[in-house]
């Protein structure tokens, strides 16, 4: 019985990928023909059948960005990134992106001993700290069986002072990895969808706006309380937003 469901399971997947190839070729083919419109629309209807990838994220926002749609653009290069957090021109797309932003929020930068430490995990994604990590995991058995095997006494201090140093790059990248995750899943990324909406100093239409968003701006949601949405700002700044004029990333 199991052997049938894997089959059976094995035969979904394939009918999927079969069909989705020829869709996101389609996609890509209305594109080029500069019918962009069309295009996310192909692109939207292809992530409804759960082919998420950074290819077709990245596609769709640059079907958005000619038809000059700042948040839908901003918003999924975002997601492209967040699945290939890496990928230089991803990157290039979204700043260009960003200049079409009204908003212009400078970040403020934190002091202290997390944020020195942030700023080093921060260099790759959680994931290529969990590579890095396999790696040294590797040189030190390497080490360990040179240690083991060799007769020289010199040889040993080598391998024996090798270990010890990659053993502690190995602790080192594995809690980057842990750390780097943490801050990941405590996130709460999203983008403005509303051309302008008012931030409330609280979560009530009856207060007056203490500033005003524009769309493809990006915040961070800290916290929720029925329809409204506590945002934070680059700069620090907070306030309360109804959670139908963002759209979150994650």
């Amino acid at each position: 019985m199991k052997l049938v469901n894997k089959v059976i399971l094995l035969l979904l997947v394939t009918c999927q990928c079969a069909w989705s190839q020829p869709a996101f070729d389609t996609a890509n083919e209305l594109y080029r023909k500069g019918d962009f419109a069309k295009a996310a629309e192909a692109y939207e209807s292809l992530l409804k059948t759960g082919k998420e990838s950074a290819e077709v994220y990245f596609n769709l926002a640059n079907a958005y960005y000619k038809q000059n749609k700042v948040a839908p653009a901003i918003y999924n290069y975002e997601k492209a990134l967040l699945l290939d957090p890496n990928d230089a021109e991803i990157k290039n797309n979204l700043s260009f992106a960003q200049k079409m932003q009204i908003d212009e929020i400078k970040e403020v930068k934190n002091v202290g001993l997390q944020n020195w430490v942030r700023q080093i995990t921060l260099v790759v994604h959680y994931n290529t700290w969990a590579m890095i990590a396999v790696g040294f995991s590797t040189l030190f058995l390497l080490l360990f069986l040179g240690y083991y095997f060799t007769a020289s006494t010199l040889f040993k201090r080598i391998f024996f002072g090798g270990m010890l140093l990659v053993l502690l790059f190995l602790l080192l990248s594995i809690l980057a990895a842990v750390f780097e995750r943490g801050i990941y899943q405590s996130e709460r990324p999203a983008i403005v969808f509303s051309a302008s909406v008012g931030v409330k100093s609280e979560p009530s239409q009856n207060v007056e706006d203490a500033f005003v968003l524009h769309e493809g701006t990006k915040v961070h949601v800290v916290e929720s309380l029925d329809d409204w949405r506590k945002i934070e700002l680059p700069d620090g700044n907070q306030g309360w937003i109804s959670h139908e004029a963002i759209r979150e990333l994650k």
